[in-house]
């Protein structure tokens, strides 16, 4: 029924974050693996949507196959199509805030997503960093502490959810460089990364680097 393409593992944050929610729905699914950052990446990511990024899902149904591109709409795609996964929360409420939390996510923290790209399969030094990155930072860690606080489940609103999906690169991220978290963001990110998929995911993005490919 799906198929999913994505980037390289130890760089696409964008593929991560709908692979998590479809890892999530238990749905069987085929991966299409393209090598980023090279001279024909943008030819062969052409060969599966217009829109010339990862990740791209296509969708085979009895009456043909569609495809749904960017990470958020694939993540609201399979929200629809499998309820019974729970990808948002129940209460209205907090589905609404959780909702905010994704988007705010897919469109915001350019300063953090320049400075701190996501390497998981490294670890460096901690950079420099500008007073945008550091608010960038703290806004995030914020938010966590706050739905943390008001959700018991130990993922940002009870139970893991798409909101989750969306700031798992980031988790990542605050452990590549090393970045300082208070106890309660550190036992969050601890917790993402134990996840059987971050495992899975993480296990494949060093193996790309052990083979070269990233």
């Amino acid at each position: 029924m799906y198929t999913l393409v994505i980037g390289t593992k130890d760089w696409s944050s964008w593929s991560l974050r709908p692979w998590l929610a479809l890892k999530a729905t238990g749905a069987p699914f085929e991966e299409v693996f393209i090598r980023l950052r090279q001279p024909e990446s943008k030819a062969e990511i052409l060969t599966h949507s217009p829109g010339g990024k990862v990740p791209i899902l296509k969708v085979k149904e009895e009456r043909g196959t569609f495809l749904v591109w960017d990470s958020l709409a694939i993540c609201e795609t399979l929200a629809e199509r499998h309820p019974e996964a729970k990808l948002w929360p129940d209460d209205p409420v907090a589905r609404a805030t959780a909702r905010s939390y994704a988007a705010e996510m897919h469109s915001g923290f350019p300063h953090l997503r320049e400075t701190l790209t996501m390497d998981i399969a490294r670890r460096h030094a901690t950079p420099e960093l500008s007073e945008d990155v550091k608010l960038q930072i703290a806004r995030i860690q914020d938010a966590w502490t706050h739905a943390l606080a008001h959700h018991e489940g130990g993922f940002l609103f009870g139970r893991f959810s798409i909101a989750d999906c969306m700031y798992a690169p980031v988790c990542t991220r605050f452990l590549t460089y090393g970045i300082e978290m208070s106890p309660t963001v550190l036992a969050y990110v601890e917790r993402v990364i134990a996840l059987p998929a971050m495992q899975e995911w993480t296990a494949a993005a060093r193996k790309e680097v052990d083979e070269g490919l990233a």
